[in-house]
């Protein structure tokens, strides 16, 4: 009896306690100037009820406070957005005070001259670095044939086998990204650069939360798995996985480094990516080591995830849409019949998949490859009537957008024709690749690998699902058990 009397009492008490808890948060966050919403528990806020419920914890926030709320996730005070017109604002309003506020474990890892991390001059000055890597002329002359003759070994062999298709286009986006950048050397970096290159890109994902017995310095990835609350009982359940990120970033930088002193030591000069940042003559933008090291691994970083993604989606979507299927062979069997067999495709033959294009684009809606865009506050800003406070993050929530049927009729319908109409790759709703001073300067690069990966594999390959089809989409798109194929000769 007296067992029970102290059970029940501590159950109340931690109800008690509990109630107290949230509403003590809730009151310290409670400023007449900002926004409505929840803020949730001390140190974790709202993240556990965010990674675990994903769009329906965004939905169920708007309904109860609209487009414009504030919360507590991934580890700081937030406000999402989820209006057009204020996303807009937002993404090209950098010189007002709003900058990129990506979590520190991601800036930290993928180094502090990334452009992601670097605002103002440093930032326009490393972006113009990239983007005279990946300018047209550069992907018509130097990229395109290398993309071409990767893509063609990489899918050689894949006829009349069972494969792994989320394995194969997450490998094809980091070597043929590692082929453009280190071009002959890229074979022999390869097998020791990937394992460490998927240990930081991991890495990135973590949280940036210092708990008890985790160690963050090292780049722990940490998962809150579950957190349920219903007057009751509260339950957090803590995964934690060791991703030796940091350690995997200073084996990268090595190679790197090694690589880059021995072409300066061997005076040639390659025709990739590395050798047009070495060549001071051809190249007006002088780096240092250190920042041509950390523009190389932001190439790798950025267009992996969207360029193996896209690509596996790609072929799970047209796998479920066989008219769909039949237009894109269709015209990419129209650019074959003009060449002989052993001919490469050529800037002009990606010009013309104007419906490559619209698939790739209404992939990348349909499966919200990104689900949005994070931004700091440097100062005290009013933005919609509000004022948010210096420091606070400002979550540009892009994926609801992707379903808006006033802009995407049918939303949730695969229908890449209706990017047959150039214009809505330009509407204000459309913000997949980013906006403003930081929309991807990669977007056009990572059109034509995947354009390339497509153009080979549907006129080469027909290919029937076996299994493992299971996919999430959320916080990151990928199937977890992968997406195995049958792979037969077209």
């Amino acid at each position: 009896m007296a067992f029970f009397l102290v059970f029940l009492a501590s159950f109340f008490g931690l109800c008690i306690f509990s109630t107290a808890l949230l509403r003590w948060n809730q009151v310290k966050y409670n400023k007449k100037n900002l926004p409505p919403g929840t803020m949730g528990w001390p140190l974790f806020g709202e993240t556990t009820e965010f990674l675990k419920l994903g769009p329906c914890f965004m939905k169920n926030q708007r309904a109860r406070y609209g487009s414009f709320f504030k919360s507590h996730i991934l580890g700081c005070p937030t406000i999402v957005s989820m209006d057009p017109e204020l996303n807009r604002y937002i993404l090209v309003n950098e010189a007002k005070g709003l900058v990129p506020g990506y979590p520190q474990s991601m800036l930290d890892i993928l180094g502090k001259c990334n452009i992601a991390a670097v605002n103002g001059s440093a930032h326009k000055y490393m972006r113009g670095a990239l983007l005279s890597l990946i300018r047209p002329t550069m992907i018509r002359d130097q990229l395109l044939p290398k993309i071409d003759e990767f893509m063609r070994s990489h899918l050689a062999n894949w006829d009349n086998k069972v494969i792994d298709i989320q394995e194969k286009t997450n490998k094809m986006a980091f070597l043929s990204s590692l082929k453009q950048i280190a071009g002959i050397e890229s074979s022999s970096l390869a097998q020791e650069f990937m394992p460490e290159f998927f240990k930081l890109v991991l890495g990135t994902l973590s949280l940036p939360i210092n708990l008890p017995n985790t160690n963050y310095h090292r780049g722990f990835q940490v998962k809150f798995n579950m957190l349920l609350y219903d007057h009751v009982k509260l339950r957090v359940y803590l995964i934690i996985k060791t991703k030796m990120s940091f350690q995997a970033r200073k084996i990268i930088v090595s190679l790197l480094r090694t690589l880059i002193e021995e072409r300066r030591a061997s005076k040639q000069i390659q025709h990739d990516m590395l050798g047009y940042l070495m060549n001071e003559e051809a190249n007006r933008f002088k780096l240092t080591d250190d920042e041509m090291i950390d523009l190389i691994i932001t190439i790798l970083y950025s267009g992996y995830e969207t360029v193996s993604t896209t690509s596996m989606m790609a072929v799970k979507y047209l796998h479920d849409h066989p008219k769909v299927l039949e237009e894109l062979r269709k015209e990419h069997m129209a650019i074959r019949e003009k060449k002989k067999p052993e001919d490469p495709i050529d800037y002009n033959d990606y010009k013309e998949m104007r419906f490559t294009r619209a698939v790739i684009l209404e992939t990348s809606r349909l499966a919200t490859i990104v689900n949005g865009v994070l931004r700091k506050t440097t100062q005290d800003m009013e933005i919609n009537g509000y004022v948010i406070p210096k420091g606070w993050r400002i979550y540009v929530y892009t994926r609801e957008l992707n379903y808006d049927p006033r802009s995407y009729p049918d939303p949730y319908t695969f229908n890449p024709w209706r990017w047959m109409d150039k214009s809505l790759e330009h509407q204000n709703s459309f913000l997949v690749f980013g906006g403003g001073t930081r929309q991807c300067p990669g977007k056009e690069l990572g059109v034509a690998e995947i354009s390339t990966f497509l153009h080979y594999f549907v006129t080469k390959y027909r290919w029937e699902e076996v299994g493992g089809d299971k996919l999430m989409k959320f916080p990151r798109v990928e199937a977890p058990n992968g997406l195995r194929i049958r792979v037969s000769t077209n």
